[in-house]
């Protein structure tokens, strides 16, 4: 939303009346809705919700609206959290060689089209230097080789927490984050794995689908956990496969999949659009 307003997420034990008390709330202090997206897992039970409120004409100020709705939020057992718009979240970029997920999200920045601020470009190589001096922003060198990748992911989590990183992107990033880092930024970090996972997971996936033949290929964007390539899944996108295809092809195709699901990844984190329930994700789309 661009007008001045607020986004509400929200997740809470399934049970009758919860849209009903949640837009009363709003309505009773003069809040417009200009969306409520929700849905409830029957299996578990659990409701989840996504709205987006123009606070342009609320009786009180926002501050205590968003205070006011604790004694609701309570009362439905529920979970949530309050953004206030416009925004522009704070985040950091991770790269190693490849630089076409890395040009995606600064381009996508640049035309306002995915709300971030881009802190710095971090990368454990020198390759994307030049993408970063071009674009106008910070570049960091962190070697990470052989004994050095500890302490080169300990200078990594300085500088997230220096800069005040909200969001960190993995954009073919190709170092598996320790679990410590993990735990720390956990729901902060999305990943895009160049494979349809949860099918070739790990290293070299267009050779392993190569190898196996499939028709399909695709990438995933996700939230990164301890489990490699096993996090909470935001987006997948995939392209057709033809038996003429060599691996070179297949990386080809990949590339334009992994820009695709990245941006979406990211455009729907920084939008409150996700919210994660355990191993899944539940993704409001725009």
């Amino acid at each position: 939303m661009d007008a001045s307003g607020l986004i509400l997420k929200l997740s809470s034990p399934d049970r009758p009346g919860i849209v009903a008390r949640i837009a009363s709330y709003v309505a009773g202090h003069n809040g417009n809705l200009l969306e409520f997206s929700q849905f409830t897992d029957r299996e578990a039970n659990r409701f989840f919700a996504r709205l987006e409120i123009d606070t342009r004409g609320l009786d009180v100020q926002q501050d205590d609206f968003i205070a006011g709705f604790g004694t609701l939020g309570r009362a439905l057992d529920a979970s949530w959290h309050f953004r206030k718009q416009p925004y522009r979240m704070r985040t950091a970029l991770l790269v190693t060689q490849t630089d076409h997920c890395l040009n995606e999200i600064v381009w996508r920045a640049g035309l306002g089209e995915i709300p971030v601020e881009i802190t710095s470009i971090i990368g454990n190589r020198e390759d994307c230097r030049g993408n970063a001096e071009k674009a106008g922003l910070p570049f960091h060198h962190i070697p990470m080789a052989g004994a050095a990748k500890e302490e080169g992911f300990r200078r990594i989590r300085n500088l997230l927490v220096d800069q005040q990183v909200e969001l960190v992107v993995l954009a073919r990033f190709m170092q598996i984050l320790p679990d410590w880092l993990c735990a720390e930024f956990a729901g902060r970090v999305i990943n895009i794995h160049h494979s349809f996972l949860p099918a070739f997971a790990g290293a070299h996936p267009y050779r392993q689908a190569y190898e196996r033949g499939v028709k399909l290929i695709g990438a995933t964007c996700h939230y990164v956990t301890p489990d490699l390539d096993a996090g909470p899944i935001i987006e997948q996108v995939v392209e057709r496969v033809q038996h003429f295809h060599s691996v070179a092809d297949l990386v080809r195709l990949g590339r334009d999949c992994e820009r695709t699901a990245l941006a979406r990844g990211i455009r729907w984190h920084v939008n409150d659009r996700t919210l994660i329930d355990g191993h899944r994700a539940i993704v409001f789309p725009d």
